[in-house]
């Protein structure tokens, strides 16, 4: 085993100033060196200590924020498709049930003025505004809900002392001569003295012949709205006859097709000098069927002649001559085109067909004649040669 053995030097007492002077001589011996000193060379570099924290690595991005912002991007367009959709069916819903309710507005509309006529004011009331709760936009429903008010405004007249005159008394000995007279005003086509007949039976017994009544109150009325359409002109009236009867018992197609051809008519009529278009498909189909059907002023042909020239012409304006033509062929078959209409339709038809250049007329070939004097040359004849005898 070996053994180190160390020494020490001895420690040696300095003064304090020679302490000092010693760090002094110490300190200016670390100052670096001019380049005078060290011949005219550059100074080293002081010296850096090597950095000895651990380099950082550079993080990369994760993906899972990327694969976040997709999947919130497909989402955001699939609710925006979403709800695109939903916006348009909404539309074709709305649209639907908008065509689905024409026809029951257009029926309330012709049974308020059928109210109006009859001085029921308050049904007629009930009528328009549920029409303008549906369509505030319906053709005639606010100037005729304007008259209800101004006829429930007026006060009624006092009634005056007048002596009344008793009239007469019906010659009705009982329900069974009430209900012969019934029946007789409906054989002789009186339907008014026929449903005046059929009150009093009801007045005097609601159950005598009861069946029998009411099929007696169906033809009646039935008839009576024919009547008022077909012979009078009261659209209104007749539509109001005919929808009673029916409370007795189904229509039949004539009187059914007969009360929809009026309500178109009434509808058509609403929309007369406002929109020619409208008026003219509405009253296309009323006089398809029902030509000779009026209001006392115009027949359903005469309404669709005219409506369908201002289509016409309005097309042309625009510069649709083909359509323009069209409609101009259309109206013709219910009227004669004449004056500014039979212009424009033969502008209508140059425009949509342009004549085409005429082909160069070829002169025909002129045959020619013999002189009768000149002899026909006759055809030879030929004479039969001999044959051999063998």
């Amino acid at each position: 085993m070996s053994i180190f053995i160390f020494s020490f030097p001895r420690q040696k007492n300095y003064s304090k100033e020679c302490i000092i002077a010693l760090m002094s001589d110490e300190l200016e011996s670390t100052q670096p060196s001019t380049p005078a000193e060290l011949g005219g060379t550059k100074p080293n570099a002081p010296y850096q200590e090597p950095d000895t924290q651990p380099v950082k690595k550079a993080k990369k991005p994760t993906r899972w924020r990327s694969i976040l912002i997709s999947a919130l991007g497909f989402l955001f367009l699939i609710s925006l498709s979403g709800f695109g959709g939903y916006n348009s069916a909404i539309g074709a819903r709305k649209n639907a049930e908008k065509a689905a309710i024409i026809p029951k507005l257009s029926e309330q509309y012709s049974l308020a003025l059928v109210d109006i006529q009859f001085g029921r004011y308050e049904n007629a009331q009930q009528r328009l505004e549920y029409v303008l709760q549906h369509d505030p936009n319906f053709p005639g429903a606010k100037e005729k809900l304007a008259e209800v008010f101004a006829a429930n405004a007026m006060p009624t007249p006092a009634p005056t002392d007048i002596p009344v005159t008793p009239s007469p008394t019906p010659d009705f000995s009982g329900v069974e001569n009430a209900l012969a007279r019934a029946q007789e005003s409906i054989r002789a086509q009186d339907w008014v003295g026929a449903l005046s007949a059929l009150d009093m039976v009801r007045k005097l017994d609601s159950s005598y012949h009861a069946a029998q009544t009411d099929a007696m109150y169906y033809f009646a009325l039935r008839n009576r709205g024919y009547d008022l359409i077909t012979k009078e002109g009261n659209l209104e009236g007749g539509i109001y006859y005919i929808t009673l009867a029916e409370r007795f018992g189904p229509l039949d197609n004539s009187a059914k097709g007969l009360r929809d051809g009026a309500r178109s008519y009434m509808v058509g009529a609403s929309f007369w000098e406002l929109n020619w278009e409208q008026a003219a498909s509405y009253f296309e189909s009323v006089a398809a069927g029902w030509p000779s059907l009026w209001d006392g002023t115009m027949t359903a042909a005469n309404r669709y002649f005219v409506a369908a020239v201002h289509v016409a012409d309005n097309l042309l304006t625009a510069g649709n001559a083909c359509a323009a033509y069209e409609q101009y062929q259309k109206a013709a078959a219910y009227g004669t085109l004449e004056g500014q209409a039979a212009n424009n339709a033969s502008q209508a038809y140059n425009t949509c067909y342009p004549p085409t250049a005429e082909a160069t007329a070829i002169p025909p070939t002129v045959a020619a004649t013999l002189d009768p004097s000149t002899p026909t040359p006759e055809p030879p004849t030929l004479e039969p040669t001999a044959v051999p005898n063998p």
